[in-house]
């Protein structure tokens, strides 16, 4: 899918799938993976050491291939929003976003790029109106972006009406686990608070026709998983490559010897907070 349908089906409710891409740099085994049944691809450059060279280059790669490069940036900063554009991405996550002024920002540098400054400014403030040849040069020039907040905080699921209220967003991320984290449940993902806020988050995001997702990891169970998608969760961010492959060798461990895979000795070394959860708890 191109951005542009991507960002088509976040607004109708169509369903979109993607997995997070951790360490795939490799210019043949990216080739072997566009042959995977992926919608989109997902990069981290806040929890994970991709610079904006790596960045760009899978994002040109899997872009060429038909498969939308979406990248979270590091912080709510509509600089690195535009960064990770000219280098190839189609689609922004911002982390944990918790106002509007930082939606609107976000919207400026996603959707009216290549704009800045004063001029930005007006137009957000609504001091000024663009000009019909702007405005179809506009659509033209972005017309494959797309822009997904981060809701990770209390404060931001507080704020969350006015958050996707601003026109410009077209979807909605939940971290589980800074979500877990500010409800002062930390990890405790069968806690009634956290699966509330996100069944909440998610029905709401789709009353607003726009779309959503919280990173899918076998941290939640399988019939957990079914009711998010029947409450209308359409963006689904399955996992990472690093979690497949470990999940998939432990299953064929299994299949060639007849027991489990024995558990390495771990040295204590910490693990992006993006991805321990999911590759501790992986079956």
């Amino acid at each position: 899918m191109n951005g542009e349908t991507i960002r088509e089906s976040l607004h109708n409710g169509k369903r979109i799938y993607g997995t997070h891409i951790t360490g795939l740099s490799n210019a043949v085994t990216t080739r072997i993976l566009s042959s995977a049944p992926l919608d989109f691809v997902f990069f981290c450059t806040e929890h994970m050491p991709l610079d904006r060279a790596e960045t760009s280059l899978l994002s040109q790669h899997f872009g060429a291939l038909g498969i939308s490069p979406i990248v979270r940036i590091s912080s709510p900063d509509p600089f690195l929003a535009a960064m990770a554009l000219d280098a190839g991405a189609e689609g922004i996550v911002v982390p944990y976003v918790e106002t509007v002024e930082q939606v609107q920002a976000l919207v400026g540098a996603v959707h009216y790029r290549p704009i800045k400054g004063r001029k930005l400014q007006d137009l957000l403030s609504q001091d000024e109106v663009l000009t019909p040849a702007t405005q179809t040069f506009l659509r033209r020039f972005n017309r494959h972006n797309y822009l997904i907040i981060g809701i990770e905080s209390v404060e931001a699921y507080k704020n969350l009406d006015a958050l996707i209220g601003v026109e410009g967003v077209d979807g909605v991320f939940m971290g589980p686990h800074d979500l877990s984290v500010s409800l002062d449940v930390a990890e405790e993902w069968g806690n009634p608070r956290l699966l509330h806020l996100i069944e909440d988050t998610v029905r709401r995001c789709r009353l607003a026709g726009i779309g959503v997702g919280v990173h899918l990891s076998p941290i939640f169970s399988q019939e957990q998983t079914e009711r998010f998608i029947s409450l209308g969760m359409n963006w689904l961010l399955d996992g990472a490559d690093v979690s497949h492959v470990l999940q998939g060798l432990k299953q064929r461990r299994q299949v060639l010897c007849g027991s489990s895979a024995p558990v390495p000795v771990r040295d204590g070394a910490p693990v992006s907070s993006c991805l321990s959860s999911a590759s501790a708890t992986a079956p």
